[in-house]
């Protein structure tokens, strides 16, 4: 039997490549150095390299390119995903850095960890097998595991850390025994090669492959916290350091849902009848959570995680759909959701110059002393809520209207029930800053950064909330890949 020729075209490997060197790089730097000043070159070299990695990117363009056979493949989808997850490491750097230096996290091993979980991230969105989806993966995870637990003597951070790691663990070892089935029914791992064998007749294998891919879902979900796989992700984003819940937040995000498409659409395309309600009741079961146990949170972390977890039920439900309008609505959406989680947590960290910001109650009076912030923060809120005519808007009635699209009244008509709870806590924070009486002066200095970061994400939510076309443009050119 004649060996297989190793496509080993390294061009479309470029911005991975440059990050893993220079991340190695950073290290021993900051090994050799550790100094104030060799850590501060540290900081801004991180910076440099997730600017120059997304630079990369944006010069590779967006034409579909395999490499090693097609376990690496560079396309529209992975273009786009790229993006985000490089302005989704980056962003919270910047936002956070006068709070990394507050609370002594301006370690050399910070900003590798970050840079290496973006090149997890990176490896995920071009995966084309199921080993490198792996390998991405667990790049990813172990070095937020640790960025979770990075406060060695904070208790909370600890608790985070170990809790995230071992909870992470069994969902790996969930998605693992998921692929070992697939890899014994089919004989390949390759999503192109799975493909192509669930397009023939697998009457004989169904019970195994739909195990496996309940499996391969389900540790997939975790990543998402996508509910009842949440029980992470609100102790987690409380504990772990505001400036690693911010990466958090977005990032993971971007990376685990480009791999849920890469799974789902390029490898279980031809199952869409089976893991299309699957996506269903965890889309509602998230959406039920997110809305109902936000309610009762006080820490503003918190909140958001049980946010986030809700926003993931919207975004299922546009994979649920199955068509492309719901495809594109995902893209669309996680673009708002970057943008509304950035602006958010670069207040938090503004107030929390001042030591508070973590606690919802912190924020009471903000609009009698700093209009325009409170203004901002409502504006973020009211997005997040769903209120026309912000991004946040734009993102539900996509979902949404592909939902009606591909017949699921129901789920739909529970999505909007369900956003309309949700909308409460939200609206709860714009009532304290408005209507409530302030007990701090909310001094509130802002820096350079701050101000061009929270223009840039104001903007972004009034554009794309009245102009969404070019966005939707781009979202539909980029899912173009798995037609």
């Amino acid at each position: 039997m004649p060996v297989q020729s190793l496509d080993m075209n390294l061009l479309p490997l470029l911005p991975e490549i440059f990050l893993s060197l220079a991340a190695m790089g950073l290290l021993l730097l900051g090994v050799g150095k550790d100094t104030p000043s060799g850590r501060c070159t540290v900081a801004w070299g991180s910076y440099a390299s997730l600017a120059l990695a997304l630079l990369l990117v944006l010069m590779g363009g967006s034409k579909a390119v395999t490499s090693f056979n097609g376990l690496f493949v560079q396309d529209g989808f992975a273009h786009f995903m790229k993006i985000g997850i490089l302005l989704a490491a980056l962003l919270p750097l910047v936002i956070s850095s006068d709070y990394v230096k507050e609370h002594k996290l301006d370690q050399p091993e910070y900003y590798v960890l970050t840079l290496f979980a973006a090149l997890g991230g990176m490896v995920m969105a071009s995966s084309g097998d199921f080993l490198t989806l792996y390998l991405g993966l667990e790049l990813m995870s172990l070095s937020i595991y640790v960025l979770a637990a990075f406060q060695r003597d904070d208790t909370k951070s600890n608790e985070a850390g170990l809790k995230y790691f071992v909870l992470g663990s069994m969902a790996s070892g969930i998605l693992l025994y998921g692929i070992s089935l697939l890899y014994g029914v089919s004989g390949t791992t390759t999503f192109n090669g799975l493909n192509a064998f669930l397009a023939g007749d697998v009457h004989h294998h169904t019970l195994m492959l739909h195990m496996g891919i309940l499996f391969v879902i389900a540790g997939l979900a975790f990543k998402v916290a996508a509910a009842p796989f949440h029980m992470w992700a609100p102790d987690v984003y409380q504990g772990a350091p505001t400036s690693v819940t911010a990466f958090m937040a977005v990032m993971p995000k971007f990376a685990a849902f480009a791999a849920i498409y890469r799974v789902l659409l390029g490898a279980f395309g031809h199952q869409l009848t089976y893991w299309s309600p699957i996506l269903q009741v965890l889309a509602i079961a998230s959406l039920a959570i997110g809305a109902f146990v936000a309610i009762a949170q006080t820490n503003i972390k918190r909140m958001l995680a049980y946010s986030s977890i809700g926003h993931v039920g919207f975004i299922l439900i546009g994979l649920a759909a199955g068509n492309v309008m719901g495809y594109q609505g995902v893209l669309l959406y996680l673009a708002v959701y970057l943008v509304m989680n950035v602006g958010v947590f670069a207040i938090i960290f503004i107030l929390g110059k001042e030591g508070v910001g973590e606690e919802i109650d912190d924020y009471k009076g903000l609009a009698h002393k700093r209009p325009l912030m409170a203004f901002i923060m409502a504006l973020f809120m009211f997005s997040m809520a769903g209120v026309p005519p912000l991004a946040g808007f734009i993102g539900k009635f996509y979902v949404f209207l592909a939902a009606l699209n591909s017949g699921m009244m129901a789920v739909a008509i529970m999505g909007v029930l369900f956003s309309a709870v949700g909308a409460f806590y939200y609206l709860r924070i714009v009532k304290l800053m408005y209507f409530d009486e302030a007990s701090r002066e909310f001094a509130m200095p802002l820096s350079l950064t701050n101000r061009l970061v929270l223009a840039g994400t104001c903007l972004l939510i009034l554009y794309w909330g009245i102009f969404p076309g070019d966005l939707m443009t781009w979202a539909g050119h980029s899912v173009a890949t798995f037609k």
